[in-house]
Order: structure tokens, then C-alpha cells, then sequence
């Protein structure tokens, strides 16, 4: 980059400014959650303890009281840890891991499937022919999926030497980031779980054969449950693989369209056995249900989104299920939906035996920013005040963390409504606050101001910035999307996003990798008076001053790639959750051509490679814009080991042992997200590469 700046930009100045941008706090009070005796409103409440019987009424159970030590579920666990509980990869020897083995994926879409381990056998998806685009076939965000190669072939490798045991071919779409594994209490019926082409699938886990006796022919229509008439909704494709509860598959429905008017994203539990809807909990309530008094009463049956994406959370021990939410339909503005919309933007913590409500708390009333929940939340036991307190963690894209006693909701750190912009844009009815959590210190930057813009983009870009922000509302976190712009910092892709936060259970730290990209929110509505026509007809609840507003995704990426706001463009952050207090932060790798020039601890560029720890002390993660696999010292956040990959790694690193040696093992392709512009060297072909120690190294005990 012949026209870069001059070398003014350095660690302390970043730090600095996440210091004082990002971890501003001031004396704040409790609010926010809601038990299940609660009163049906959403406007901010005290913090209560819930009277719910049952699941919530759990003695209190160690972390290490769940299985650390295989790597059979997504995530690692049904905790969604991200955790290893091994011991043969050591801060001391981790400098000699080598590659074992790797596998070719296929050609296609760079892979990011989290593979499990389990018996024997290692899962994970190839790719087979080219299939022609299918309209029927929709992403989460329910968009039609492109055409094209896909990885959609379940593939059984032996986790030793990567060789491939047996193939599963699907038609269509297959969910990328993970899938599940059951078996029968003798362990004589073992399956597979996943969704292909919006049916919730099931293998033989020994040999790959489909389960007639599971739905029809082995598949369930994810649609069957929602009222009416399930033909009008487009087959629920997701790539959130659900979760394992006893004999139940607990599956979180993506919505129906991008739209005004979409399905709702109900969760449903199916029996692991059958196919049988065992259970239904509506995340848009119905007329007389709790929260159903958050939306208008008209066209409330076309009112949808509220999805869970991303990834979800099963406490088998306490048996809840943990569900993180997304916004409302349509995402960037709200006229139609006056309320707090509940249960868009919450964590919910519902009985996985019955499907019932125990708590929840709203992270975002009547989103307007797309601040989903984006990952799967993290338990953990915390010891604080003398106690040992079992406690449900939730990473969000704005930057925040919120902590709460995973039994009844009680936030462990006060949590404060206050004031928030206003929108501008007619019919809007914004919330007058939003809640902020008093403690731990926010992760991510959560304001972008001129001082800010990116010094490593050309000139002539920088310029631009400067008068973008002459002219648009940038008040903040929570400044609303608006018809002039709005700068929104963190944007909607992070932040936090899925697989982004791993902890230590034995220690009770946590760690999240954060994205430091703003976007630009513009509200138009069409400018052809027939298309207009169209969409006022078809938009729930509209007329008058309530208009379908639309706002195209702006990521302000600049002509080099980059994004609009300087570095570090990401960063981990390693929390000590018995005090709240932050232990380290650094910025999470690099841009390689940058590196070249020696512009070093830049961060990752929009990267999506997922944490994972171990019990050793070590913290491992991948990075795409530089092509880096690391480990570092989790109690510092030191580099100790660094590999360099053939291509990106996106996703969430499986660690196992088999065979009396410990891997890790990674995805590995393409180029990651935004980074088409880094003059970056052609990528090496999909694979799965494994570490490992040399071979005759021993595993101790993992208990």
C-alpha cells in the first residue's frame, strides 16, 4: 500500500481508546430479568428470584461435574464450553505440535463445520457435484441459498489418521457449523442429527444409513407445528444444529423470510426416537400468553423473526435450555411493531423437559440495530461473596456481557435501564432506554468517532469519512438507523458473533474474540411507486406515517478492504468471572500484507475463528486474514505457538484423544470473510488439518 500512512499508530493508543470509549461506567442499578411468575409486561422491572419448580430447583453442580474430557457434542459439550479437559498439550510442549493428519473437504465453500468425536469416529461435511440453485432452499436469514457446490455429504473419518470410513450424501443444503449425537441408554442405537433442506435429519452413527422409523424416511418438516398453513413458508433451513436433552432434540427454528411479514422462529423438541413434536415454546407469543401484550394486536399472526440463529445451551444437569434470540422482523425498523416485542433479543432459560418458561431477560427492547444474540451462552460456576454460584454467561454483538444465576436469572452484577437516542424516522416508537450491564467492563469498542477513521485506508477514503460523519448521527450505542445515516457502532456482525467465546471451567475464566466493525444504517423506502404499492400491501400493520423502511447492509468497507474505523479490528478478551474483573486484551492476530510492511497487533480482519481452552492452561485460536493457527498462554494472552495455515480457518477447533494422543483438529479454506481486497496469495484447497504431539507422547488424566 503505496499511499498507507506515516508509522504514527501504535498498542497504546488502541488501548487507550477502549479505555475510555468502551469501558465508561458509572453507579447503575439492578433490572431487566423476568421469572415466570413475573407480570406480563416488558417495561423495566426489578430483578426477582423465580419460584419456578423443578428444572431451576437444581443443587448447585461444580463445572467439573460436566463431561470435559470428548469432544461428542457441538461446541465440545452440551455447555457449549468450548473446554477441553486433557492434558497431554501443555504450555511447556505446545511449541511441538505438528500436523498429523489432514483431509480434503471437497471443493465448494470454505469449510467450518465443527466436527465431533465420538466413539471411535470423527464427523464431518465434504463436498460432492455441483447441485443447481434451489429457490426452496433459504439460509438463517432466510434468503434463497446460491447455487453451486455443496457441502452437504456427512463424512465418518477415523480421528487417528483422517481416513474416511463411510459417506452420507444429502440433497441440498446441509447445516454448516455443526450437527448433534444421540444414543440409546445401552448405547446400542446411535445416531446422527442434522438439518437438510429445513428437515431434521437422522443417521445410523455406526454406519451412516438413514432411520426410516424417524419422521418419514428418517426426516422431520420442520414447519409441521406453526399454525397455518405451513405450505406458504419456505423450507427452515439453519445451520444451528439444536441440542441433546434425554431422549429429545431441541431444535430452534430459523424465520421464515427477511421481510416484514415472516414465520415465526418457534423452538421445538422432537423425540430422539420417533420424530414425534414432543413440545413447542413460542417465541412470539400467542394472543394470551405471556409477552403477547409487547406487539400490536393487528396482523399479529404475520409477526416473526425472534430467531435463534446462532447456537443454543442445554444445562442437563439443572434441565434448562438456554436459548439466545434475535430481533424481530424487520430488523432495522420497528413502526409496525410498537412495543418491546418480547421475546425478541433475550435470553431465555426454558424447562427442556416441559418446554415452559422459567426466566428470561431482554438484552435490546424493540431492536432497531440486528443485536442479536449471536452465540451460544456459557455456563460456569463462579465462587463470589463466599458462595459457589452456577451462572449463565451471554457474550452480545453491541460489546456487553451479561451474568446472571443460571437458576433463576438474578443478575450477578447490577444491570441498568437507561436513556438511549431517539429515532427521527416518522412512525418509529423507539424504547426510551436500554439495558446496560454495571459490571464486567464492556469487550468491544461501542462508539465510532472521526478520531477513529481507519489511518491505513487511502486518502481519498479518509476524506469521504470525514464527511460522512458531517452528516449522519453517530450519538453512540443505541443511536437508531435514521434516513440521513446512522453510524452504528458495534455493528451488526459483532462484536461477538457465534463460536466467538470459549471459558475455562476449571478456573472460571472466560474468553471472547471480538469483531471492531461498524456499519452504516440508511433508511429509503423503494423508489419505484409500483414496487412501493407492493410492500405498504404486504407489510404488517402498516398505513399512515408507518412505511416498509429498508436498509441495506453497509459494512463501510473502503476501497483497500478495510474497514472505516482503525485498529485493533479484533481482539480477545480473557475475563476472571469470579470477580468480573478483565485480565488481558490483545488484539487477535493481524493482516498479513499489513504485517509485511510491519504494521503489527492490527487485529484479525473480520475474523471467524473460534476459541477453545484447555485445562493446561492454553487457549487456542485461528485467524483469516493473516492465516494463523495459535495457541497462547490463556493466563496472559501471550503467543506461545503459531502456526501458518495454507488458507483461512473459520470456525471452532475439536479437541479429543484417541489412541493414547491428544489432537486438535481445525477447518481449513478459502480466504474469510472481507478480505478479497488484500492482494492475499490464493488459497490452499479445503481441508481438516489435525495437530498433534509426536507420536509416543501419553495422556494423563483429564479428571
Amino acid at each position: 500500500m503505496s499511499d498507507r500512512p506515516r508509522a504514527r499508530f501504535g498498542r497504546r493508543t488502541w488501548m487507550r481508546g477502549v479505555a475510555l470509549a468502551a469501558f465508561s461506567t458509572g453507579a447503575l442499578l439492578a433490572t431487566g430479568v423476568m421469572a415466570a411468575d413475573a407480570p406480563a409486561k416488558s417495561a423495566p422491572a426489578k430483578a426477582a428470584a423465580s419460584k419456578a419448580k423443578g428444572a431451576a430447583k437444581g443443587a448447585v453442580k461444580k463445572a467439573g461435574s460436566f463431561d470435559f474430557g470428548n469432544w461428542s457434542s457441538y461446541l465440545g459439550s452440551g455447555s457449549s464450553s468450548q473446554y477441553s479437559a486433557l492434558t497431554q498439550i501443555t504450555k511447556a510442549n505446545v511449541d511441538k505440535l505438528q500436523v498429523a493428519w489432514t483431509w480434503s473437504a471437497g471443493d465448494g465453500p470454505a469449510p467450518r463445520f465443527g466436527p465431533l468425536v465420538v466413539n471411535g469416529k470423527m464427523y464431518v461435511l465434504g463436498a460432492d457435484a455441483p447441485e443447481p440453485a434451489n429457490p426452496a432452499a433459504v439460509g438463517a436469514n432466510g434468503q434463497p441459498r446460491r447455487g453451486g457446490a455443496l457441502r452437504n455429504t456427512v463424512v465418518a473419518l477415523d480421528p487417528a489418521t483422517g481416513k474416511e470410513l463411510w459417506r452420507h450424501k444429502n440433497q441440498g443444503q446441509v447445516g454448516d457449523r455443526g450437527m448433534n449425537y444421540w444414543q440409546s441408554e445401552d448405547g446400542k442405537d446411535r445416531r446422527l442429527f442434522y438439518v437438510n433442506n429445513g428437515n431434521l435429519t437422522a443417521i445410523n452413527a455406526d454406519t451412516g444409513e438413514s432411520i426410516p422409523g424417524f419422521g418419514e424416511g428418517g426426516k422431520v418438516d420442520l414447519r409441521v407445528g406453526i399454525e397455518g398453513d405451513i405450505s406458504k413458508i419456505r423450507p427452515l433451513q439453519t445451520d444451528n444444529p439444536g441440542r441433546v436433552y434425554k431422549n429429545l432434540i431441541i431444535m430452534s427454528l430459523p424465520a421464515g423470510a427477511y421481510d416484514y411479514a415472516s414465520a415465526p422462529a418457534d423452538i421445538h423438541a422432537y423425540d430422539t426416537r420417533t420424530g414425534k413434536l414432543v413440545w413447542q415454546f413460542h417465541v412470539v407469543p400467542h394472543k394470551g400468553e405471556y409477552g403477547a401484550d409487547t406487539w400490536p394486536e393487528k396482523d399479529h399472526e404475520q409477526e416473526g423473526g425472534v430467531h435463534n440463529w446462532s447456537e443454543s445451551t442445554i444445562d442437563d444437569q439443572l434441565g434448562i435450555m438456554f436459548i439466545p434470540t434475535g430481533t424481530a422482523r424487520y430488523d432495522f425498523y420497528g413502526g409496525n411493531r410498537a412495543g418491546n416485542n418480547l421475546f425478541a433479543n433475550s435470553l431465555i432459560a426454558i424447562d427442556a423437559n416441559t418446554g415452559k418458561r422459567i426466566w428470561h431477560f431482554q438484552a435490546v427492547h424493540h431492536d432497531l440495530w440486528d443485536y442479536d444474540f449471536p452465540q451460544a451462552p456459557k455456563l460456569l460456576t463462579i465462587h463470589k461473596d463466599g458462595k459457589d454460584i452456577p451462572i449463565v454467561a451471554q457474550a452480545s454483538k453491541q460489546g456487553f456481557l451479561y451474568v446472571f444465576d443460571r437458576r433463576d436469572g438474578k443478575p450477578i452484577w447490577p444491570i441498568e435501564e437507561k436513556p438511549v437516542p431517539q429515532s427521527d424516522v416518522p412512525g418509529e416508537k423507539t424504547s426510551p432506554t436500554q439495558p446496560f450491564p454495571t459490571w464486567p467492563k464492556p469487550f468491544a469498542r461501542q462508539t465510532f468517532t472521526e478520531d477513529m477513521i481507519n489511518p491505513y485506508v487511502p486518502e481519498a477514503d479518509q476524506q469521504k469519512l470525514h464527511e460522512l460523519f458531517k452528516k449522519t448521527r453517530h450519538e453512540g450505542i443505541f443511536t437508531p438507523p435514521s434516513i440521513q445515516g446512522t453510524i452504528q457502532m458495534p455493528g451488526h456482525n459483532g462484536g461477538a458473533n457465534w463460536g466467538t467465546t470459549a471459558v475455562d471451567a476449571s478456573r472460571g475464566w472466560l474468553f471472547v474474540m471480538s469483531k471492531q466493525l461498524p456499519v452504516l444504517n440508511i433508511l429509503s423506502l423503494a423508489k419505484d411507486p409500483a414496487q412501493e404499492a407492493k410492500a405498504e400491501a404486504a407489510m404488517p400493520n402498516g398505513g399512515g406515517d408507518v412505511k416498509p423502511y429498508k436498509g441495506p447492509a453497509d459494512f463501510m468497507l473502503q476501497s483497500n478492504s478495510l474497514g472505516a474505523i482503525n485498529p485493533p479490528w479484533s481482539t480477545i478478551t480473557a475475563y476472571d468471572m469470579n470477580t468480573g474483573k478483565i485480565m488481558w486484551q490483545v488484539p487477535n492476530g493481524e493482516v498479513g500484507p499489513l504485517a509485511d510492511q510491519g504494521i503489527k497487533d492490527t487485529g484479525s480482519h473480520a475474523p471467524r475463528g473460534s476459541p477453545v481452552a484447555t485445562k493446561t492452561g492454553l487457549l487456542f485460536i485461528g485467524t483469516s486474514s493473516d492465516r494463523k493457527f495459535r495457541a497462547r498462554d490463556a493466563a496472559t494472552g501471550k503467543v506461545i505457538w503459531e502456526y501458518s495455515l495454507p488458507a483461512a480457518t473459520e470456525g471452532v477447533p475439536a479437541v479429543y484423544e484417541t489412541g493414547g494422543r491428544e489432537f486438535i483438529v481445525i477447518p481449513v479454506g478459502g480466504n474469510g470473510l472481507f478480505t478479497n481486497g488484500f492482494g492475499m496469495p490464493k488459497p490452499g484447497p479445503n481441508q481438516y488439518m489435525a495437530f498433534a504431539l509426536p507420536a509416543g507422547a501419553k495422556v494423563e488424566s483429564s479428571k
